[in-house]
């Protein structure tokens, strides 16, 4: 019976190369990036030679063409070292497989081969300084202009703004609303493309963020991935994704927040006696445990059920980061009390962990929409 829950023989091997990778190239690193605001391009351009900047691209575009369990098997894998790097590349895998999966094939030449290898990386760009929770209300606009569209615009909070230099962008081709939205890939050297400063973040802080700014950018019409029209739908299904990446980024995190707090407890000494052998540490430690797990087997059924094409995959997808984002930083909290003093120092990795799942909550859509959908579906006639 317990078979159909457990994870295939290549399922754990690839779980056990991100955990190796992780082990040498991130961890022992990760707090230098963090204080320093370093952005560890070379440790990212490494994970591709893995795989993992191509997680789910097809075999003929020069990917791995693995499903969603697996991606979530390897952004939880990395992020117990550093979930804002993971969050990284689980954006460029995002981006990379919106080309590879919706592009013709002249877009798909012109970039898949370098975003493979990562010798450019992609952002993903939705997001506007007006337009957050409401994806559909985006601004930037995209004119034809004979063999090209002129974009003017602004994006908010792009990750990898300023430093990628591939922009997969959605921008509005028609008339208001989801239907008027088409997808472009931009890239960081065209005319009229520039950067805001690098925002000063909470959190993250391994990875640049920035607004993008268009001003009368020529976009060649090649570089439109899918139909006019298409660009909501393509973004959406990017998302149920992208929403099981940063839920696994979430159980990643706390799970290394939940090791630190068991060993730190083990060693602690309180009135004579170790923390971790009063009852209520015990208490503490177990429903952390618990609420993991639970939320670790809702996010993987979700990967099955997006990997699958299921009917109510968008369901389950939003159900799973809901959970996994809302148990993580709760798990983080509670390691953080269970270090006491020493949780708040920087000398301890709780607080840094603490500060970068916090954000889990707000991107990717926001926890609040995650209900909204799920509502909406619950009660679907």
């Amino acid at each position: 019976m317990t078979d159909q829950f457990e994870l295939t023989d290549d399922q754990r091997e690839i779980q056990e190369l991100a955990r190796r990778f992780t082990a040498d190239r991130i961890t022992p690193f990760a707090a230098e990036w963090d204080e320093k605001h370093i952005f560890p391009r070379d440790t990212i351009k490494a994970a591709a030679e893995l795989g993992f900047a191509s997680i789910y691209v097809s075999e003929e575009s020069g990917g791995i063409n693995l499903g969603r369990l697996e991606a979530a098997l390897i952004m939880e894998a990395m992020a117990y070292g550093c979930p804002s790097t993971s969050a990284f590349i689980s954006i460029h895998n995002m981006a990379s497989w919106m080309i590879d999966r919706f592009g013709g094939q002249a877009v798909k030449e012109k970039y898949l081969p370098s975003l493979v290898t990562m010798d450019r990386i992609a952002s993903y760009c939705l997001t506007e300084p007006g337009s957050g929770s409401d994806a559909a209300a985006l601004k930037t606009r995209a004119v034809r202009d004979g063999d090209h569209y002129v974009v003017n615009g602004t994006k908010q909070f792009i990750s990898g703004g300023g430093e990628n230099e591939v922009y997969v962008t959605m921008v509005r081709t028609g008339a208001e609303g989801p239907k008027g939205i088409s997808c472009l890939v931009i890239e960081k050297d065209m005319p009229g493309v520039s950067f805001g400063a690098n925002e000063r973040k909470l959190g993250w802080h391994s990875q640049p963020t920035a607004q993008v700014i268009f001003e009368d950018v020529r976009i060649p019409v090649d570089n439109l991935v899918g139909g006019e029209g298409e660009g909501f739908r393509i973004a959406m299904m990017g998302l149920d994704g992208g929403r099981l990446n940063i839920g696994a980024c979430s159980l990643g995190g706390a799970q290394r927040c939940l090791d630190e707090a068991i060993g730190y407890t083990r060693d602690r000494k309180q009135f004579g006696t170790a923390i971790a052998d009063f009852q209520n540490t015990q208490f503490l430690l177990a429903d952390m445990a618990t609420d993991l797990e639970a939320a670790r087997a809702l996010l993987y059924m979700a990967a099955a059920k997006v990997t699958a094409n299921a009917p109510d995959k968008t369901k389950f997808a939003a159900m799973a980061k809901r959970l996994a984002t809302d148990t993580g930083s709760a798990v983080a909290d509670r390691a953080l009390q269970l270090h006491g003093g020493y949780g708040y120092l920087m000398d301890y990795p709780i607080e840094r962990f603490w500060r970068d799942l916090r954000v889990h909550s707000i991107l990717e859509g926001t926890n609040q929409v995650m209900r909204m959908i799920i509502g909406r579906e619950l009660t679907r006639q």
